[in-house]
């Protein structure tokens, strides 16, 4: 059986051995084929749930919703417009998620410029 290890897996994907196997215990991963010895391989379909994982995984989702969705996509074709929804609502939290970044960066920089044009008086600056 050809494929990847799982040290490859993780290292493509960018999660950790541990991670992988956690994944694959609560079914979120499913279905990782095993060669004659039992090793675990992974396949470029795999690495392609693992990167759509990593993606949901660094913008919040929760586990749970992750484990929705994957449930959803192995049910077929029919829950595609459930899943689209589960994306969308998830989108609405990142882009919220994005504006109050986009606030805080701000007001981040507004503080690094009050300070590159201080003359010298800063002990009356806010923090």
């Amino acid at each position: 059986m050809s494929g990847y290890s799982p040290s490859e897996a993780a290292s493509r994907s960018g999660f950790s051995l541990d991670t992988l196997r956690y994944y694959e215990k609560i079914g979120l991963l499913s279905d990782i084929g095993r060669t004659s010895g039992g090793r675990r391989v992974f396949t470029d379909d795999d690495l392609s749930w693992l990167l759509l994982f990593r993606c949901l995984r660094d913008t919040g989702m929760p586990i749970a919703e992750m484990c929705r969705y994957a449930d959803l996509a192995r049910q077929g074709e029919h829950t595609a417009s459930d899943r689209q929804a589960l994306l969308e609502r998830h989108a609405e939290r990142v882009e919220e998620q994005l504006r109050l970044l986009r606030r805080q960066y701000d007001h981040l920089r507004e503080k690094i410029r009050f300070y590159q044009g201080a003359d010298g008086d800063r002990g009356r600056a806010i923090g």
